[in-house]
């Protein structure tokens, strides 16, 4: 148990196995947001790489399909875990996703592979969660 609440990058599937189809992307999204609030509730701070990168992909006037977008995604999850305190790794293949571990291993950071194994916070006396 901690009483800071950490920065967790939740890493699993985005576009891996979805032949570029955008229901699937967004389906796969939203599985990754499925996690945002059991870690919340944990008393954590949950982000998602994509959360970042596609405003920055539209902004660019692209979108996840196109090849600048390897150029987007990766870096920012990488660019993120100089600022997370650990990792969540959902269940399913994913290149970026193994590149968030290996990352967050080199770097020394926890990587859980479920809600349950993230320890919750216990805010401090007279603060509020």
């Amino acid at each position: 148990m901690t009483d800071k609440p950490m920065l967790i990058l939740i890493a699993g599937p985005y576009r891996s196995g979805t032949d570029g189809d955008s229901w699937a992307m967004a389906a796969n999204l939203a599985r990754l947001e499925a996690a945002a609030w059991p870690v919340f509730a944990a008393g954590h701070v949950p982000v998602i790489g994509e959360w970042v990168a596609l405003p920055v992909l539209r902004s660019a006037g692209v979108g996840p399909t196109d090849p600048l977008a390897d150029q987007v995604l990766y870096p920012t999850a990488d660019r993120l875990l100089a600022h997370c305190d650990a990792v969540l790794r959902l269940p399913g293949y994913s290149t970026g996703a193994a590149q968030d571990v290996a990352t967050a291993r080199r770097r020394g950071l926890p990587v859980y592979h479920d809600v349950a194994e993230i320890p919750r916070r216990i805010p401090q006396e007279g603060r509020a969660a």
